[in-house]
């Protein structure tokens, strides 16, 4: 039979379709399919309520009428949203199969997940867990009005890229928002976002996750296609993806594209310990990498217990469906993939040369002008920036990240190297065919220090997130400048400031796409904590009191976004040529890039389509250095980052004339001119 005949029931069940997997509503009920190649037997558990322990219908499925090859299926009919759902699996359990029917499943591909009767440790452990597990939500997401949006499609040479946390950048009391934490938080702080001249927000995982494990940034994925409930004010019934596309649509309107970090390379189901949820419980072997010589564990190359089988053809399907769904149903406009390069493995975790679910992505029609970046490593040691596959994905810019550190620090004989980072990576992205936005540059990253913290800290200071302070990353390429932590040393102070904005003009004037971390722009600090996964606290939380406090900072961002916004040569996609670039040392004559121990040199930009030239000049020396300027241009400064605000970076039409034939440039400073209107080479 395939309706159980220990209770009435409750829905007509018929024998449904076998695509799209997940829970598919339409006129007459509910469509739902489940792929497992190894099952033996599924039943499907209909709650009315998510709180609810018994089911109002569970529903055997037959594999004559309900199974159709690997795909189990059926259809609900008169079942309606809001409803709950959830699976019992059988099947061997051995030999990489952990099929074990006491355990209630999740559904890969649930829209929303409940975790009012959530208990982690019941689904570690041997036993029923009807009483203790998650609930699927059925959700109709018919008719929501977009009012005509549509994602932005900005091209990549446009963008500066703001990576922040969707809960920490309003849970701060002096946020001022009416429900802080939440998507709903993220519209009434659109004002900040647009004044500041970002055009893109990149999200840390929106992706359902478990938070009552320490886990903050929300890299562990308990369901792919469920915004996570904890950043809605009403996640009951369709409450997560209304108020999802309410921000998105929100952020449109401002012109601000939304960008989602996706973690694909593991998920929450950890190691052979457990929880058993979801992916384990339906096809162990098929979604995860198992150790071959002992196929009751995994293969472990996300350092978080267990590694999805991305190269596996369903879940290829999985991810590439995933995706087409954000961006065919919630409009977002481009993804961060975390450790991307487990995307790249195959079989035994081999590094493949042309890895499908790369290529799918990259080709499926859906995805076509969305923005795809590739966090080009993973914890086993894969390391892809500059040879990651495909034609548009960009990456995160590692390389770019550590040479601008060691040059703002002082680090000598990295002329050459900055050189190339300020051109765009062309040694790193110009023999394959590509072009500066296949990379995306950053100074930090929600994985790190802050960028204050960067200049106040010469080591970690983990210690509140007790362990023993052996997470975290030891080699930070940071600076005090000259004490530990706070200070009430007025000349620390001043070049720990100018230090930021020194980081912050290389960020803004390399070709690439930049991306900021939020916070940065307001000296925003973490205490020296570079491992703050575990912080859902202050540590973590964007302070709303550094916008006021931080004032003379904040204007340096926003006039510096501003300034890239006005100059094509900046944000040119495009490497640059000789009829680009002048190179030069403190003198009008090429710099030896060789020189070991070089710390200072300049540049002078050609102008597109008559707009001024603009010429640069980095001392990062511990003495001045006096730069000769071309005496047959006349010059005003636009930035100079060892004067105090507003002299740091002028306006337009605010520069100060230079009327000296050279230009004192402090020491750890940088200084941008550009020549008067008219002027160009």
């Amino acid at each position: 039979m395939s309706v159980s005949q220990l209770q009435r029931p409750v829905y007509q069940a018929e024998p449904g379709r076998s695509h799209p997997l997940g829970a598919t509503t339409d006129d007459d009920g509910v469509n739902f399919a489940f792929f497992s190649e190894h099952a033996t037997g599924m039943e499907l558990l209909i709650f009315a309520n998510a709180g609810d322990i018994e089911p109002v219908q569970t529903v055997a499925l037959d594999p004559e009428p309900h199974r159709s090859f690997a795909v189990w299926h059926v259809h609900l009919r008169g079942l309606r949203a809001p409803a709950f759902y959830a699976l019992r699996v059988s099947g061997p359990d051995g030999d990489g199969m952990r099929f074990q029917p006491e355990k209630v499943l999740a559904d890969p591909y649930a829209r929303g997940l409940d975790r009012s009767l959530w208990k982690r440790e019941a689904a570690c452990v041997p036993g029923d867990t009807l009483a203790t597990s998650l609930r699927c939500a059925v959700i109709d997401e018919r008719g929501y009005d977009w009012a005509g949006d549509q994602p932005l499609n900005r091209p990549m040479s446009e963008m500066v890229v703001y990576e922040m946390h969707v809960g920490g950048f309003t849970r701060s009391p002096g946020a001022g928002t009416d429900r802080p934490g939440t998507f709903a938080a993220v519209i009434e702080k659109i004002p900040y976002l647009t004044a500041l001249g970002v055009t893109a927000v990149e999200l840390l995982p929106v992706f359902d996750f478990d938070h009552t494990t320490n886990n903050y940034w929300g890299y562990s994925t308990a369901g792919f296609f469920a915004p996570h409930a904890g950043y809605c004010d009403r996640p009951e019934a369709a409450g997560h993806v209304r108020e999802f596309r309410d921000m998105v649509k929100a952020l449109h309107a401002a012109g601000i594209e939304v960008i989602l970090d996706v973690v694909f390379n593991h998920t929450d189901e950890g190691n052979h310990l457990g929880p058993l949820f979801c992916w384990a419980g339906l096809d162990n072997p098929n979604y995860y990498y198992l150790h071959q010589a002992d196929r009751r564990y995994y293969d472990d190359y996300s350092g978080c217990g267990n590694t999805l089988m991305t190269n596996h053809p369903i879940v290829t399907k999985m991810i590439v469906e995933c995706l087409e769904y954000w961006v065919r149903e919630m409009h977002v406009d481009g993804f961060r993939f975390d450790e991307a390069a487990v995307l790249t493995r195959g079989p035994g975790g081999v590094i493949l040369d042309e890895p499908p679910v790369v290529w799918q992505i990259e080709l499926s029609d859906t995805l076509a002008t969305t923005k795809i970046i590739a966090e080009a490593w993973d914890a086993a040691g894969a390391y892809e920036v500059g040879s990651y596959p495909g034609y548009r994905w960009a990456e995160w810019n590692g390389r770019f990240r550590d040479t601008v550190r060691r040059f703002v620090r002082g680090d000598p004989g990295l002329i050459g190297e900055m050189a190339e980072r300020l051109g765009g990576s062309a040694g790193l992205y110009q023999p394959r065919g590509h072009r500066p936005t296949n990379g995306v540059n950053f100074v930090t990253c929600h994985d790190g220090f802050t960028l204050a913290d960067l200049v106040s800290y010469d080591r970690k200071h983990n210690e509140a997130n007790g362990e023993g302070g052996r997470d975290g990353n030891d080699d930070n390429l940071s600076w005090n400048c000259g004490a530990e932590g706070d200070t009430g040393d007025p000349g620390i102070l001043a070049l720990r400031t100018r230090q930021m904005k020194n980081f912050a003009t290389l960020l803004l004037v390399s070709r690439g796409v930049p991306m900021i971390t939020a916070g940065d722009e307001v000296a925003r600090t973490q205490q020296g904590n570079n491992n703050a996964y575990c912080q859902d606290g202050p540590i973590s939380w964007f302070d709303w009191s550094l916008p006021h406090a931080q004032a003379g900072l904040l204007r340096f961002w926003t006039e510096l976004i501003a300034l890239r916004r006005r100059h094509q040569v900046l944000r040119r996609d495009e490497f640059w040529t000789p009829a680009d670039v002048t190179w030069h040392g403190t003198l009008l004559s090429p710099p030896d890039f060789d020189d070991p121990q070089g710390r200072a040199f300049a540049c002078t930009l050609t102008g597109i389509g008559g707009e001024p030239d603009l010429h640069l000049m980095m001392n990062m020396h511990t003495e001045p250095l006096e730069f000769t300027l071309d005496p047959r241009r006349r010059w005003a400064r636009v930035v100079d980052t060892a004067l105090g605000s507003p002299a740091d970076i002028a306006g337009p039409g605010t520069e100060q004339h230079v009327t000296t034939a050279g230009y004192l440039v402090t020491a750890h400073s940088i200084v941008l001119l550009r020549t008067l209107s008219g002027e160009t080479s």
